[in-house]
């Protein structure tokens, strides 16, 4: 399986500004730049990288746990979970410190163990908790 988005830029890194594009046109030329990135708290204006990592992060781990749930003849009627994605600025410069991942879930037939079992299963078995950890690779072309 293979998916796809494009990143365009133009400018410098303060002023400039960019879009993004899914392939599934869930985002298509939608701004992001480093004013929104640094300077637009609420998000309102455009979107970021650690957003979407966030959002990709939280609907990850529910579609984790909704699976393993699902193998064990449970269905949930909620997952509600919000990635929250802390980065401060450290010498090597800005880094993605932690993610906390806040469950609300409503499963009826689970006891309380069962729940923090499966749920910490899937933080840990999510592919994007997996990813999070991994080394990064990197594939670069200069055009002429």
């Amino acid at each position: 399986m293979k998916r796809k988005a494009t990143a365009v830029w133009h400018g410098g890194g303060p002023e400039g500004t960019g879009t993004l594009t899914t392939m599934s046109g869930a985002f298509k030329e939608h701004p992001y730049s480093a004013k929104l990135r640094f300077q637009n708290e609420d998000g309102k204006e455009g979107t970021n990288p650690e957003e979407l990592v966030a959002a990709a992060h939280a609907g990850c781990f529910n579609m984790a746990l909704a699976f393993k749930l699902s193998a064990a003849g449970l269905e949930p009627e909620e997952l509600q979970t919000q990635a929250v994605l802390t980065m401060e600025k450290l010498e090597a410069g800005w880094t993605i410190q932690s993610i906390l991942l806040k469950l609300e879930a409503k499963i009826p037939g689970l006891s309380e163990g069962q729940f923090q079992e499966y749920a910490a299963s899937a933080k840990a078995g999510c592919p994007i908790s997996r990813l999070l950890k991994c080394d990064i690779e990197l594939e670069a072309k200069l055009l002429i």
